[in-house]
């Protein structure tokens, strides 16, 4: 009887307390970017929080393998001021998948929990996000080590920078919509130079080695009303260079907004508005489990330049409805430029299932 009337009185609290107020996303000062190395770390004040590590690597007989290792951060509406170790104010969220053509389709893993008693969090000032033994950490070098254990495989993995950060939008500050709120902070690491170990369930260690592209997005307010959900490339390309590009969809499956960033091998980087980016789907797949369809394979045009997108394999369906609620698409692919192969990148395709929310 004590526990119930404890869990009332709780309840009751937390219904009479005043919604939470997230920081707003708002134009960067003229001149100014994202403050490194402090944004590397977490930002609890805004809603919601990514880090994410998506790569190509290739086993000493030659295999190559896709892997996807994502953390999220999520503030809730808890109490800001209720004392207690339990509160969820915080909320860790993880998400693992590899990608090997031998198995046909995407093997992954999810867990979730509250942030406290040092088993998990996401610490400001430096990544460092940890959930139970899943774990990002970013080093004194600037690279990162990300060690985790999923139901079906065990990831060791160092990312070494080997090229400068890539600011998205104005300088860190990147549209998602119309309105200047609908936007978030964001920036990319591409070409992360990718050693280590991924070893499947009952198997050994296998070292692999190859490139990997990292994203830090945090933002209280992205989509749209009318969004459905959104389609990004983040490419490490063969010269060097690297390609993010991204649409945001209606419900109708219109194009609400897009945008791409493009930075050659010099260092150059050329920003695309809505109207130079249009992704074409070329292929379509249709899950046997959730019967959404997917366009899994597309070009992307940035201004004169036209990108094919190929998946490794069709099947690369991530239901996290566990965790975040979402059941998204999220692949290795090959892409070509101008019809010549150009790179290896991960595709990923939200809202095909059911709106996004986030």
């Amino acid at each position: 009887m004590r526990r119930m009337t404890l869990l009332l009185l709780c309840c009751c609290a937390t219904a009479m307390a005043a919604p939470p107020v997230f920081a707003p996303v708002t134009p960067l000062p003229t001149g100014q970017t994202l403050k490194m190395p402090h944004d590397f770390g977490a930002h609890p004040a805004y809603k919601t929080e990514w880090w994410y590590a998506t790569g190509w690597v290739t086993t000493a007989a030659g295999k190559q393998l896709g892997y996807q290792v994502t953390f999220f951060r999520s503030a809730t509406a808890a109490d800001a001021d209720n004392p207690s170790a339990f509160a969820p104010r915080q909320l860790i969220i993880g998400h693992a998948a590899l990608s090997d053509t031998s198995v046909g389709k995407l093997l992954h893993d999810e867990k979730s929990a509250r942030e406290g008693f040092g088993l998990a969090y996401a610490k400001v000032g430096n990544t460092d996000v940890k959930l139970d033994d899943w774990r990002m950490l970013r080093q004194a070098d600037g690279s990162y080590q990300v060690t985790l254990a999923a139901r079906d495989f065990k990831l060791q993995l160092q990312l070494a920078p080997t090229q400068p950060v890539l600011l998205q939008g104005q300088g860190g500050y990147s549209r998602k919509g119309a309105l200047p709120a609908q936007a978030s902070y964001y920036y990319s690491e591409p070409q992360l130079r990718t050693t280590g170990t991924i070893a499947r369930a009952g198997g050994k260690p296998e070292a692999v080695t190859g490139a990997t592209w990292l994203d830090h997005e945090w933002s209280s307010q992205v989509l749209d009303a009318d969004a459905s959900g959104w389609n990004w490339l983040g490419a490490n390309l063969d010269d060097g260079g690297a390609l993010m590009a991204f649409q945001i969809r209606s419900k109708t499956g219109a194009k609400l907004w897009a945008h791409a960033a493009w930075r050659d091998p010099s260092g150059k980087v050329t920003q695309f508005g809505p109207d130079d980016v249009v992704f074409t789907p070329t292929q379509l797949w249709r899950s046997p489990r959730t019967q959404a369809e997917y366009p899994v394979a597309t070009e992307i045009r940035t201004g004169a330049t036209r990108w094919q997108i190929t998946p490794l394999q069709a099947d690369q369906e991530l239901d996290s409805r566990r965790s975040t609620g979402a059941v998204y698409w999220e692949g290795a692919v090959t892409v070509q430029r101008d019809g010549k192969p150009a790179g290896h990148a991960y595709l990923e395709m939200t809202g095909y299932v059911q709106p996004m929310k986030l």
